[in-house]
């Protein structure tokens, strides 16, 4: 069940957003091209909040990596 929000939260991003992302947001990584979107951050980043009750980007971070590292092999 929680597949569906997920994929949720990305579409709503993705169609909110769009390509806007890439200009209104900063990356702060040295990494000129990652291997994921701004979108797939957000999407961790709302999922997180929303479904896991998890406010501190480690605790996001360690939730991503166990749980959703299918979704987002990056």
């Amino acid at each position: 069940m929680y597949e569906d929000k997920l994929i949720a939260i990305y579409f709503f991003i993705c169609e909110k957003y769009g390509e806007e992302l890439k200009y209104v947001c900063k990356r702060f990584s040295n990494i000129a091209v990652p291997d994921f979107t701004d979108e797939e951050v957000l999407t961790i980043y709302f999922f997180s909040m929303i479904e896991e009750r998890r406010f501190r980007i480690s605790e996001m971070h360690r939730f991503a990596k166990r749980y959703l590292g299918s979704w987002f092999p990056s």
